[in-house]
């Protein structure tokens, strides 16, 4: 069985919770190398990765990937080619040797377009920002949608019990469960937003981004008000495509 480490990048945060997880698959691949911390950097480097994979572009889980890369003369890939270097992008469905197993990447756009998650059959999956160990994810508009994050979700729930390996806080025991719990979350979350058109008296292509966020998110800390008001910008946007 192939061996999956886990290692704690230190950048705390409201939105990364105690950190970025870096991943280390079979002692060669590094999934989303995180901040570029030094000491978290020479750890990396002593692996000597052959391959560097990153689940989305955000700079908590890629601002070391290219230093890192130059560094022990890895691949680096991505779905945004933008985020490669030394290889090509990553693409949907592709499979990828490590040891005695091969590694699937699933397109799982929503959080971001070009997010993704790895697949270790029969195992685990690694989810980047798409599922949190605890909370919620962002919806970050105009660069994440609500439909394919559905879609996302759906693709993911396919998975049946799969280990849910996160971004961002501690593992959980079954992907298709937290996939439900993550659907109906979003679903509840759109319930709110038509209510919240309803009570200003507006419809979705009209209304103020931060008045449904006030009303929507009203006890969220000022520190997530950015995210909160991403993530309302694209219920907006997400209602006015499928209710006009």
């Amino acid at each position: 069985m192939v061996e999956i480490e886990r290692i704690l990048a230190p950048n705390p945060g409201p939105m990364t919770l105690e950190g970025t997880n870096t991943y280390v698959i079979g002692g060669e691949i590094v999934v989303d190398p995180g901040p570029a911390d030094v000491d978290h950097v020479e750890r990396l480097v002593a692996v000597q990765p052959r391959l560097i994979l990153v689940t989305h572009k955000h700079t908590d889980h890629t601002e070391a990937a290219t230093e890192l890369a130059r560094s022990t003369g890895a691949v680096l890939r991505g779905l945004d080619p933008d985020e490669c270097y030394g290889g090509e992008p990553l693409a949907d469905g592709e499979w990828i040797p490590v040891g005695d197993v091969e590694l699937q990447i699933l397109a799982t756009p929503g959080h971001t377009h070009d997010s993704v998650s790895i697949v270790v059959p029969g195992r685990a999956v690694l989810t980047g920002d798409t599922i949190l160990g605890r909370g919620s994810t962002v919806i970050m508009h105009p660069d994440g949608a609500i439909a394919p994050y559905l879609a996302s979700l759906d693709r993911l729930e396919a998975l049946g019990d799969l280990q849910v390996l996160p971004g961002h806080g501690e593992p959980l025991p079954s992907v298709a469960a937290v996939a439900r719990e993550y659907r109906a979350h979003r679903l509840e979350r759109l319930d709110q937003v038509r209510a919240a058109l309803r009570q200003l008296g507006t419809t979705a292509a009209d209304a103020s981004v931060g008045e449904v966020t006030d009303l929507v998110y009203g006890d969220a800390d000022a520190s997530v008000r950015q995210a909160a008001e991403a993530s309302a910008a694209a219920q907006l946007s997400y209602l006015e495509q499928t209710e006009a």
